[in-house]
């Protein structure tokens, strides 16, 4: 019989942060207790709270704020660090803060893909705020060296600037016609020390972490983010209702090992089949 009684760690779900469980802030990233999960609880799906009004946190001399109850903003207080970010998202800013174009590399083929061939950067000092203008969540996720993480397009706010930002095609035609994610996802990597990028998530966000080997199906329009060591495919399942009926149900398949996080409210991309259609 195992007598073992040590307490499983808390790990911290913004930074990933070791911690004990008499620490109330994260030394890492200074988020709240709030953000803590227990890894004596089985793996399962975890809503990432964001605390509403007034959650705040911490990358080298910047500090952001994520703030509003229904449609959320993500202010930062960029003394003299340099965030990028897409341009419809900016809501406000300081007169100080110096706005400029960010070129991407790869001009042509991101031409041809649709996605932009410019991003928008800003530099303190001063503040500044971003809205997807969505009812949802903005949730910080903290990458450290050689971490990459794809998302679903037009999912992102934010993101440090030491973090490289491209695409990847999705592969094969089921998850392209089928998978509710398009053509392309968006693929984020930091090559070292730590970067955070910011998401935003219609509805509530959850995030679970899949062993190696564990599958679980998704709606496509729940799927936001994923690590890139997680597999996704897109399954059919035929619904038979009668002789003369059936109905088809459509839904994303994703293999660990890695991180998967999921939306609550639906999101399909135009030309995209909904389930059950």
């Amino acid at each position: 019989m195992d007598t073992n009684t040590t307490p499983a760690p808390l790990q911290c779900t913004s930074c990933g942060q070791t911690l004990t469980r008499d620490i109330v802030y994260c030394p890492a990233c200074e988020f709240p207790s709030i953000y803590h999960v227990d890894h004596s609880v089985p793996a399962e799906f975890r809503h990432i709270p964001t605390g509403g009004p007034g959650a705040t946190g911490r990358i080298m001399d910047m500090v952001y704020h994520i703030e509003g109850a229904f449609v959320p903003v993500l202010r930062f207080d960029l003394h003299h660090y340099k965030i990028y970010f897409e341009h419809h998202v900016l809501l406000w800013k300081d007169e100080p803060v110096d706005i400029s174009a960010r070129a991407m590399p790869g001009i042509g083929s991101r031409i041809i893909a649709g996605l932009p061939i410019f991003l928008t950067q800003a530099r303190g000092p001063g503040r500044i705020a971003f809205s997807r203008d969505g009812v949802g969540q903005v949730i910080p996720i903290h990458l450290h060296g050689g971490e990459e993480l794809q998302v679903r397009k037009h999912s992102w706010l934010a993101a440090t600037d030491n973090i490289a930002y491209t695409y990847r095609r999705v592969r094969g035609f089921k998850n392209i016609f089928f998978g509710g994610a398009g053509f392309f996802m968006d693929e984020f990597s930091l090559g070292s020390g730590e970067g955070v990028l910011f998401l935003h998530g219609y509805g509530n966000v959850f995030q679970a972490t899949l062993d190696r080997n564990q599958t679980i199906l998704v709606e496509p329009g729940g799927f936001l983010y994923k690590d890139t060591s997680v597999q996704m495919d897109t399954v059919f399942t035929n619904l038979s209702t009668g002789f003369f009926a059936s109905a088809g149900l459509t839904m994303q398949r994703f293999t660990g090992p890695g991180r998967l996080g999921i939306q609550s409210m639906y999101l399909h991309m135009p030309g995209a089949t909904p389930t059950g259609s």
